[in-house]
């Protein structure tokens, strides 16, 4: 595990990288949560994540993005003082520039995925977007742990509603929080935003060169509709996308190692991410 500090788009930007004991697979950009506004490299989201996919052979590159403003009321909430932050397009272009690095690096003999968890997989997404209407390089695979896709959400079905009345702490990704997450983000409203910073706006024909996704959702979370609505919205695009729903957990679980569905999740994740690479779709 080393750090480095690249010459990003917007100044200095902190990459971690993990490589794997044995010779190095496939490669993964890996972009944490935190609602745009919160997280860093030492949390479990990025380094158990990361650590624990290179300890499956994949090359990891763990991006420390710049944050949006720590909202006042969050700040409140946890007791701590409020933080000026940065606004879209920022971390996005942070997020696409580590990726072009990663692949120009040298790091990983095996082509390179892209993803992230909650905001980090909105993040991911929309850079991933961006890149399949470049030239190139293009992601091998999209890694999306229970996403935010949408600023403006849909309702939940009658089952998941049941299943967040049932547990009122899990039930934090309503309408409303889930629309000031995103003006945070933006600095601005939401109908102004484009598709690489909503990616769930996206049309079937913007979304036709978007890479295979897997995406594993929580079971008891409101995001897990934004996800599941961007899965619909792939398969209409005629994209690749495998998604599942890990039982029993709420929002975040890839932050809790001490959770069976997390490694289980990571080794869900790790298996799609590996078989991008032929020497390991060789193997019976």
């Amino acid at each position: 595990m080393s750090d480095q500090v690249l010459d990003g788009p917007h100044g200095p930007l902190r990459v971690r990288v993990y490589t794997p004991s044995a010779p190095a697979g496939p490669g993964l950009v890996w972009v944490h949560g935190g609602g745009f506004a919160a997280g860093e490299l030492d949390m479990p989201e990025a380094h158990w994540v990361a650590q624990s996919f290179a300890d499956r052979g994949i090359v990891v590159v763990s991006v420390d993005y710049a944050l949006a403003p720590f909202p006042r009321t969050w700040a409140a909430a946890a007791g701590a003082p409020e933080r000026a932050g940065v606004h879209y397009p920022v971390a996005s272009d942070e997020v696409e520039f580590a990726f072009r690095w990663a692949v120009e690096s040298g790091l990983a003999r095996g082509p390179w995925s892209l993803g992230g968890a909650s905001a980090g997989g909105n993040l991911a997404t929309g850079a991933a977007l961006r890149l399949s209407h470049a030239p190139g390089p293009f992601p091998a695979l999209a890694v999306l742990a229970y996403p935010t896709l949408h600023a403006v959400q849909g309702a939940p079905d009658t089952a998941l509603r049941a299943a967040l009345d049932a547990e009122p702490d899990a039930d934090v990704f309503g309408p409303e929080p889930v629309r000031g997450m995103y003006e945070n983000y933006l600095g601005g409203p939401v109908a102004s935003a484009d598709i690489y910073a909503v990616p769930g706006t996206s049309s079937p024909a913007q979304l036709s060169h978007f890479p295979a996704t897997i995406m594993i959702t929580g079971e008891v979370d409101e995001l897990r509709v934004s996800g599941e609505a961007f899965g619909a919205l792939l398969r209409d695009a005629g994209v690749e996308i495998d998604i599942s729903t890990e039982p029993g957990t709420r929002h975040g679980h890839l932050n809790q190692p001490e959770l069976a569905a997390a490694t289980a999740s990571i080794d869900r994740f790790a298996r799609r991410i590996l078989a991008t690479s032929p020497e390991h779709k060789e193997q019976p």
